[in-house]
């Protein structure tokens, strides 16, 4: 028993010296302590000033600025949706004047697709991949049409990457089976046809109900022929 209160007895003065030692560590550095804690106070506030007084009124303006962009890309009216009408600015103002913000990001979206409907290829891809998205939709149909991009320029092989990439970014029902069909043509270009079976195959077992399965018989008895030549 006295050997358990000895061992208690211990713990505690382990304890207190401990605290004694913080104790002291603060005494001696009680100045800079303080200084610490106001400047984290001061990050702090600085966060939410710039965010509710800079970054939410300019979230809001670059929403508005943008509206008139979308609709002229809706009625495919490229050049004006990039480069607005001289009253509403594009989508290329809103990303150079509105950095940091939502509409700024999904302007690099709309312009990588106007580009790509252009023909301005590598001006495409170079805005595709400066976008960031997390949706459902908006973020594959970017990577894919990086893809698009690609084969256009005659690199099917950074074009079969970037479309399993967006088929396997969310999967749903409208652009995963669309963009490992693309996948597969991509890889048929390159005479991959192992790979390229494999994904229809795939489209065929996984996503039966898909559009794109609805002819995957015919592209892989295709597929077939190709590797019994």
């Amino acid at each position: 028993m006295a050997q358990k209160i000895d061992k208690t007895e211990e713990r505690i003065h382990v304890v207190e010296e401990s605290l004694s030692r913080t104790e002291h560590f603060i005494e001696e550095h009680q100045k800079g302590l303080i200084n610490l804690g106001i400047a984290l106070i001061a990050v702090v506030l600085g966060f939410y000033a710039i965010r509710n007084y800079y970054i939410v009124p300019r979230e809001a303006d670059a929403t508005a600025q943008m509206f008139m962009a979308q609709k002229y890309f809706e009625k495919d009216s490229l050049k004006l949706a990039l480069n607005g009408d001289g009253n509403y600015p594009g989508f290329l103002s809103v990303i150079d004047d509105y950095k940091w913000t939502s509409a700024s990001n999904l302007s690099h979206y709309y312009a990588g697709i106007c580009y790509l409907k252009q023909g301005k290829f590598q001006d495409a891809i170079d805005q595709l991949k400066k976008f960031s998205g997390k949706d459902e939709l908006v973020a594959p149909m970017a990577v894919g049409a990086i893809g698009d991009a690609y084969m256009e320029l005659n690199q099917p092989e950074k074009a079969a990457s970037e479309y399993e990439s967006a088929a396997n970014l969310r999967e749903n029902k409208l652009t995963t089976s669309l963009f490992l069909q693309k996948a597969a043509f991509a890889y048929e270009e390159l005479k991959n046809f192992d790979k390229a079976l494999t994904i229809y195959e795939k489209i065929k077992t996984k996503y039966p109900n898909s559009m794109e399965a609805q002819e995957v018989d015919k592209y892989i008895a295709k597929i077939k022929t190709e590797q019994n030549k």
